[in-house]
């Protein structure tokens, strides 16, 4: 099929709401059990006010239908018009700043992602009949299209997967790659199968922090979604509010956000929480699916040492074992994951730039960082803890 006949048999037109877009169609077609891109997921984050115009996350969905009477919904991707950087985790504030520095605007950009969500997951989704190559041309050239009409400077593509990743490559939309650590539960049936398998100064170095935090009389509590009470969500709140008023920050989801989430996934929520002296001192919000643990949200009351380590990284990996889940996604950076046990991976992002020289400018800079990426993938994977690995 060329390109003619593709923009000929799909009609691809672009929604400011994922209400729009009928819950039922978008999850079938979706098919994912990836919480951050089921509809619920997108829906509580704008209906909450989240991502809106004025947060900088204007909503502009992309949808394909079937050409002619029919129009049956065949695809859909989540699109959004930005306005700032925040909350996407693949930086390029440089970017920007360059942009700036020669008398163009950078904003506004589209950027297709799960927003504040720096995790892996399919970006476009498309019915299994047809082939993702004949759909997802069509839709590059209209969204290029669509950002040169509206003056948009860009069209990021962050945290899809390998195969988006490439492919969107083939389409001229440039690779990036960046490293995050993810633990594997490598058939563990206690968390002490996971510490034999460590090297024993870290062995003792995580029983020691674990230690350090029971003998503060701190005890952790788990509930699974569904039975997540009003006040563990009004304590969980001023916790993830007061670790971003620490940076001089604000968090960017509302309470009204984990609120709808649990009412409409609390099967892919779970919260932990920090118990001292009967009184909840910190917490830490889960996702997860049958396969993986997604960390995401912490906060706590006050500093305690080793405690973010505790409610975080080991907590969360005693859970994966105890459920069977096979991978721990604890979200982005933190070199300080590697000694207790998660390994550096590669993430993916694509960017496409309207304007020629500045689009050749940033090619040779990814051209460029590349190497160094894998560099340190590769030193951070020989700093990993396991007795078979160098330290």
């Amino acid at each position: 099929m060329n390109q003619s006949q593709a923009t000929n048999k799909f009609q691809i037109s672009f929604v400011d709401s994922i209400e729009q877009v009928n819950a039922t169609a978008w999850n079938e077609i979706a098919n994912t059990n990836n919480p951050f891109m089921r509809y619920e997921f997108l829906h509580a984050l704008e209906s909450t006010g989240c991502t809106t115009e004025q947060t900088g996350w204007k909503p502009h969905h992309a949808v394909v239908h079937i050409a002619g009477r029919n129009k049956s919904l065949i695809a859909v991707m989540p699109l959004y018009l930005k306005t700032n950087s925040w909350g996407e985790y693949v930086f390029d504030w440089s970017w920007a700043n360059a942009y700036k520095n020669y008398g163009y605007q950078y904003y506004p950009k589209f950027v297709t992602a799960a927003p504040f969500t720096p995790s892996t997951g399919n970006r476009i989704f498309i019915k299994e009949e047809f082939r993702e190559e004949d759909v997802l041309k069509p839709i590059v050239e209209k969204i290029k299209e669509k950002a040169e009409f509206i003056g948009a400077s860009s069209w990021h593509v962050l945290f899809p997967t390998k195969k988006e990743h490439d492919l969107f490559g083939l389409l001229d939309i440039q690779p990036r790659i960046a490293t995050q650590f993810h633990w594997y539960n490598k058939g563990y049936e206690t968390f002490g199968d996971f510490l034999s398998l460590l090297n024993s100064r870290k062995r003792k170095a995580i029983r020691k922090e674990r230690k350090y935090v029971h003998d503060q009389g701190i005890s952790f509590r788990k509930t699974e979604g569904a039975f997540i009470t009003e006040q563990q969500w009004s304590d969980f709140y001023l916790f993830y509010q007061s670790t971003y008023l620490m940076r001089g920050m604000q968090g960017y989801l509302e309470l009204e956000f984990f609120h709808a989430v649990a009412e409409a996934m609390p099967e892919q929520l779970l919260l932990i929480n920090a118990v001292q002296d009967n009184r909840d001192i910190a917490a830490a919000l889960f996702f997860k699916n049958d396969e993986t643990l997604f960390g995401r949200y912490w906060g706590c009351r006050f500093d305690h040492q080793y405690l973010h380590f505790e409610a975080c990284y080991y907590q969360g990996q005693e859970y994966a074992i105890e459920h069977g889940l096979k991978v721990f996604d604890a979200g982005a950076q933190g070199e300080h994951k590697i000694r207790r046990g998660f390994e550096p991976i590669l993430t993916y992002s694509n960017h496409w730039l309207a304007n020629q020289g500045f689009a050749e400018a940033i090619a040779g800079f990814l051209r460029e960082e590349r190497p160094h990426i894998l560099q340190y993938r590769k030193e951070a994977n020989n700093l990993l803890p396991y007795k078979d690995i160098a330290i």
